[in-house]
C-alpha cells in the first residue's frame, strides 16, 4: 500500500521520481506528491488522483534540484485531498516526510505535540513524524540521531522517507513492517518501496530489514539500526529482472498481460522442481527441514484473499495425497485468537507480495509458538520470505494488477509440488506420482487452450455487465475456485459476487435467485458431477440464468444452461488451474465493458501492509 521512491544525485529529480511514481501506482492512486530542494529550499507539489493530475501540475513549473521524494498515496487517515497528500511537512517547512504503514499511537503522540506548540495541517497520522522530528532537532544535532529517537515513540509499521533543507546532502530512510529497498548507482542512490521503481536506474538493490534506519548520500550509504543505533552490515544484490517485466507489453491492461501470461508462469513454477527418474518434487529450499517434514503430523496453512482461496485447495490435495491432517485459517484472525500449536505442526504462509502485514504477523506468532513455518511467495528477499524457516518462490514475475491472477495460478502449481513431495514422503506409489507429473506437465497447454477463446468469453461477459450481483457456485476443489471468481469479479467490476458451496445454495442465497441474478457453476466431470446437476436444475426451476464451466465435450450439461464454456479435461486437483481462467476472464471483460479501471480498482492496492 503507498508508493515511495526518492533520489539523490547529480540527475535532476521530478523526471525520475515521477517515472518512478507511475511505475509504483498500483500500490496506490489516491493522490501524489513530491518534494525537492532547489536553491536551500523545498518546492512541495501535490494533487488529488493519479500521477497524471501531477504531472499536470508540474508542466511549467517543474523544480530542477537533484534530491527529492515522492510519495503515490493509499488513504487510511484522513480523506484523499491534497492537504492529506504526502509529502508532509514540519512547522517550520524545512522538513517533509514520505511513509507507508500506520502510526497506531498518532493521537497520542499528536495530543502531546499540539501541548507543545505544533499546528497539525492534514488528518493523517504520518505528519506526526515530521513534527517528532522537528522537536527533536530543536536542541540541535544530526538528521539521523533525530529520526531515530522520534521512532523509538512510534508503535505500528512504516516505510520512511525523510528530506530536510538544512541537510541537502543526505536522505535518510526506515523500516519497520513496510517494505523499503536502496538503489545503489554509481553518484547516484535511491530509496523506493518496490524494486519497479528504481530498475530502469539500477540493479544494486539492498533490503532494508525491520528496524533499520539509512543515510542515503550520493556517494553510499550508511545503515544503523533504530534501538540500539549499531552499524548494520546489508547485502548489496544483483536484480536480474528486466524493466520490461513491469511494463504492459502491448496489452491494454496489466492484468490482461497477467491472464495470458499464466502459461509462461505455471511453467515457470514447475520448471526444474520435477525428477522425472524418481517421479518426485524436487524442492531443495526444504532441504534443510526435510527431516522435520518427515515427522509432520499437522499443517496450518494461513494467508489472506486469494492466497487464502489457494491454501483451500492445497487442503483439499494434502489431505487426499499425503494424508495429513490441514487447516486454513484467514491470518488475520489467526494473529488475534490463541491458536493451538502442537509438535510437529507446520504453518504454511502463502503471499503473493511477501509482506502482507496480517500474514506476516500469523508466521511471527506461529514461529513464537515454535511450529516450522513455510512461505509460499512471490517476491524474492521480502520479509516474509527471509523470516519463514524456508521458502518456495512461485517465479511468477512481476504482478502489477491489483486483482492476483497469475500468481494465484502459480500458488496452486507450488502447492501441488509440496503435496507431492509430502505424498511421496508418507509413501505415495512411483506410478501414482508418475500420472500426477504427466497431468501437471500438460496444464500450461491446456491453459492455452482456455485462453484461444477469449473473444467467446468476452463476447458472453458483455450480455452480463449490467447486472448487479452474481453467484459463484462449486464443489470439492472447485468451491474455493468459486470463491476466487466471485472475489475477482467484485474487486475490479464492483459488482456485488457471492461464491458458494454448491449444496449449501439451499440454505439461504436460493432465496435471492430470480432472473436477474446470473449464477455461474463450476461443474466439470468429477467425483461430484452428479450432484452439481442438483444444484443447477434448482437455480433453473427458480428462473435464474446459469453460465456454466464445464469439461470439453459434455452435452449433458449443454442443455441446462443459457451459456457454457469449456475447459479441457484434467484430474481433481488440476481443475482449479483450468477452471479459474474463465472466470478471470469474464470479471476482467465485464468491468472493461463497465469502464472501470482494471489495474487500480477503487479502494483496493496491490500489497496490503496495513491491517
Amino acid at each position: 500500500m503507498c508508493g515511495i521512491i526518492g533520489y539523490i544525485g547529480n540527475k535532476v529529480a521530478v523526471p525520475i521520481l515521477v517515472t518512478g511514481l507511475k511505475r509504483l501506482e498500483y500500490r496506490g492512486y489516491d493522490s501524489a506528491g513530491l518534494a525537492v530542494l532547489e536553491g536551500g529550499e523545498l518546492r512541495c507539489l501535490k494533487a488529488v488522483g493519479r500521477i497524471a493530475a501531477l504531472e499536470q501540475k508540474l508542466n511549467g513549473a517543474s523544480p530542477t534540484g537533484t534530491v527529492g521524494i515522492a510519495h503515490t498515496r493509499w488513504a487510511t487517515h484522513g480523506a484523499p485531498n491534497e492537504v492529506n497528500a504526502h509529502p508532509h511537512f514540519d512547522c517550520s517547512g524545512r522538513l517533509v516526510v514520505v511513509h507507508n504503514g500506520i502510526i497506531e499511537n498518532y493521537e497520542e503522540l499528536k495530543t502531546r505535540l499540539i501541548k507543545l506548540g505544533h499546528v497539525f495541517r492534514s488528518e493523517t497520522d504520518t505528519e506526526v513524524v515530521a513534527h517528532l522530528i522537528e522537536e527533536r532537532l530543536k536542541g540541535g544535532g544530526d538528521l539521523e540521531g533525530a529520526v531515530r529517537e522520534s521512532l523509538k515513540e512510534v508503535q505500528g509499521t512504516y516505510g520512511l522517507g525523510v528530506l530536510h533543507a538544512d541537510f541537502p546532502d543526505q536522505l535518510i530512510a526506515a523500516r519497520c513492517g513496510s517494505p523499503l529497498i536502496l538503489g545503489v548507482g554509481d553518484g547516484e542512490q535511491f530509496i523506493a518501496s518496490d524494486l519497479a521503481a528504481v530498475l530502469g536506474h539500477t540493479r544494486q538493490i539492498i533490503y532494508l530489514e525491520d528496524q533499520d534506519i539509512a543515510v542515503v548520500r550520493r556517494e553510499g550509504v550508511s545503515i544503523r539500526t533504530i534501538p540500539q543505533a549499531t552499524p548494520a552490515e546489508r547485502v548489496v544484490e544483483h536484480v536480474d529482472m528486466e524493466l520490461e517485466a513491469v511494463e504492459k507489453g502491448g496489452y491494454d491492461h496489466f492484468m490482461q498481460r497477467e491472464i495470458f501470461g499464466q502459461p509462461t508462469s505455471i511453467r515457470n513454477a514447475m520448471r526444474g522442481r520435477i525428477d522425472f527418474s524418481d517421479y518426485c518434487a524436487v524442492l531443495p529450499e526444504l532441504d534443510a527441514v526435510a527431516n522435520r517434514l518427515r515427522q509432520v503430523r499437522r499443517i496450518i496453512v494461513t494467508a489472506c484473499g486469494t492466497s487464502w482461496h489457494s491454501g483451500l485447495i492445497g487442503e483439499c490435495m494434502i489431505e487426499e495425497f499425503a494424508r495429513i491432517p490441514v487447516e486454513v485459517e484467514y491470518a488475520s484472525e489467526f494473529r488475534y485468537r490463541d491458536p493451538i500449536i502442537e509438535d510437529n505442526t507446520v504453518v504454511v504462509v502463502i503471499s503473493q507480495s511477501g509482506e502482507t502485514a496480517d500474514t506476516l504477523a500469523a508466521l511471527r506468532e506461529a514461529k513464537r509458538r515454535g511450529a516450522l513455518t513455510l512461505a509460499v511467495c512471490n517476491v524474492v528477499a521480502s520479509t516474509i520470505a527471509r523470516e519463514a524457516d524456508a521458502c518456495i518462490y512461485l517465479h511468477a514475475g512481476p504482478e502489477i494488477g491489483v486483482a492476483s491472477t497469475k500468481a494465484f495460478t502459480s500458488q496452486l502449481v507450488v502447492l501441488y509440488l509440496l503435496n507431492l513431495y509430502l505424498a511421496r514422503m508418507r509413501g505415495l506409489s512411483s506410478a501414482h506420482a508418475a500420472d500426477m507429473i504427466r497431468a501437471l506437465e500438460a496444464v500450461p497447454a491446456q491453459v492455452e487452450q482456455i485462453l484461444a477463446e477469449d473473444a467467446e468469453i468476452r463476447d458472453l461477459a458483455q450480455r452480463y455487465e449490467y447486472c448487479r450481483n452474481f453467484l459463484y457456485l462449486g464443489r470439492g476443489y472447485n468451491f474455493p475456485v468459486a470463491l476466487e471468481g466471485a472475489l475477482k469479479l467484485k474487486e475490479i467490476s464492483y459488482i456485488h459476487a457471492e461464491g458458494y458451496p454448491a449444496a449449501e445454495m439451499k440454505h439461504g442465497p436460493i432465496a435471492l435467485i430470480d432472473r436477474d441474478m446470473p449464477t455461474v457453476v463450476i461443474a466439470p466431470r468429477d467425483s461430484v458431477y452428479e450432484k452439481i446437476q442438483g444444484n443447477i436444475e434448482e437455480v433453473k426451476a427458480r428462473g435464474g440464468r446459469v453460465i456454466l464451466i464445464a469439461t470439453r465435450g459434455d452435452k449433458l450439461l449443454s442443455r441446462k444452461a443459457q451459456h457454457i464454456l469449456y475447459i479441457p479435461e484434467a484430474p481433481e486437483p488440476l481443475v482449479p488451474l483450468l477452471s479459474v481462467i474463465p472466470l478471470q476472464l469474464i470479471a476482467y471483460h465485464i468491468a472493461v465493458a463497465r469502464g472501470c479501471d482494471v489495474d487500480k480498482p477503487r479502494n483496493l492496492a496491490k500489497s496490503v501492509t496495513v491491517e
